[in-house]
This record gives C-alpha cells, structure tokens and sequence, in this order.
C-alpha cells in the first residue's frame, strides 16, 4: 500500500484505537455536514425563489411609482424644495439583525415605518395634495420592497459561500480523509495479523525445537541405561574397606 493513500503511522494496538476513533469522528462530521449542506440548500432555494418574485414585484412598483410622480409634477411642477422644507426626519428606518440558519449567520433587514408628520400630510394641500400623498405612499411601498430584496440578495450571497465551503469540506472528507484512515487501519490490521502469524511460527518453532532436544535426551538416557544393563553381570564390584592393610608410608 502506497503511502499516498495512508497516514505514517506505527502499526501497533494503540495507534488502531486511535485510528477507529477518527475514522469514527470523521464519519460522525460527514454526516452531520451533509445534512447541514442539504439544510442551506433548501433555504437557498426558498430565498432564489422569494428574490425571483420580488423582482417581479420590482418592476411593477417602480413603474407605478414613477407614474404617480410624473402625475404629481404634472399636476404641481416641481414640488422638491417643498418636500425638503416640510420634512423633519425619516418615516421609514432600516433595522438590521442577524438569522442563524444550520450555524451560518445571515443577516436581515427590516422596514420600520413611523407615523407621518403633520407637515408631510398637509403638502400640496391647495393643489395636487392627493398626487403627490399617492407619489409618496408608491415610493414608500418600492422602498419597503428594496430593503427585502436587498436583505434576500444578501442573504442569497452569504448562503452561496457557506454552501460552497460545506460542500469543499464534505467532499474532503468523502475522498480523502475518510479512505486515508480506512487505508491505514486496513495497514495496520494487516501488519499486526503478520507479526501475530510471525509470533505463532517461532513458538511452534521453538516447541518443535524443545520437543526434539527433549527426545534426544531421552534417546541418550535409554541407551545409558541399556549400556549399564548389559554391563552388569561381568563387571565385579571391588571391596577396598577389605582389602590387604597397606604398608605405612614413612617420609
């Protein structure tokens, strides 16, 4: 096995336990990403799905609210610098917050609309006054429809790369993490089976080698015993208590 396809690792017991428990926990992470992977695919099909209707949306409220102004400029003229001298602050505010959807955080924006100040209501009150309040409530709606079209593009956006880096991530673990470590614990598996037939074949070595020095000695003993039994009658045993008393020996 090539060591491309594995990880440089000493085959021993521990290092397999330690190999089944990151096979386990990759095997755990590509799932749990697949389903993540699968979770932001459906809500970016949902959002591609609301952003195509809002463009539709988009087109027909942009041409009424230009038509309602070209009313109200054709009814009063130019009415800018009337609008800015009555107009205090802002009736509709933008307020931005943030959507978890499957751990990716995504944000949001929201129209907030207040009430209308008096000064707004009463503009083009001699002439023009219901053209131009029409003019304003159109834009009012396209704006609205501007912010969620811009909160589901940025939404749209965010999905993408988040999908983009599960998917990278998931088909690095289907192809290359995941088979490296079944490559290794089959690597390991098989260098341990080795080394156990290894250790099989040198204790039968070494009883076959016992069992044959075990039998020779037995071999040796029987024969001694036979060599003493033919020996016996004719070899006289010789009584050296009874003997001749020996002459002293003077120095």
């Amino acid at each position: 096995m090539s060591n491309q396809n594995r990880l440089p690792v000493v085959p021993t017991v521990t290092v397999l336990a330690i190999m089944k428990g990151r096979l386990q926990g990759a095997s755990k992470g590509h799932a749990l990403l697949k389903k993540k992977a699968d979770a932001l695919n459906m809500r970016f099909r949902q959002i591609l799905k609301k952003i195509v209707e809002a463009k539709e949306r988009m087109g027909v409220v942009m041409k009424e609210s230009f038509f309602s102004l070209a009313q109200a400029r054709y009814t009063n003229g130019d009415f800018r610098h009337t609008v800015l001298d009555n107009v205090d602050q802002a009736t509709v505010k933008v307020q931005a917050h943030q959507e978890n959807v499957a751990g990716v955080v995504i944000p949001k924006f929201e129209c907030h609309k207040e009430d209308a100040d008096t000064k707004i209501a009463l503009i083009g009150l001699g002439t023009g006054g219901k053209q131009i309040q029409d003019c304003r409530q159109s834009f009012v709606e396209a704006v609205d429809l501007l912010v969620e079209l811009a909160s589901l593009q940025t939404a749209f956006v965010t999905l993408d790369g988040a999908i983009k880096t599960t998917n990278r991530r998931v088909n690095a673990l289907e192809h290359v993490v995941v088979p490296k470590l079944e490559n290794t614990i089959s690597y390991i598996k098989g260098e341990l089976d080795e080394l156990e037939r290894e250790e099989f074949f040198r204790l039968k070595k070494v009883q076959g080698n016992k069992k044959k020095h075990t039998e020779a000695e037995a071999a040796l003993h029987a024969k001694q015993g036979e060599q003493l039994a033919q020996g016996g009658g004719t070899r006289s045993v010789v009584n050296v208590v009874d003997g001749e008393r020996d002459e002293d020996i003077i120095f």
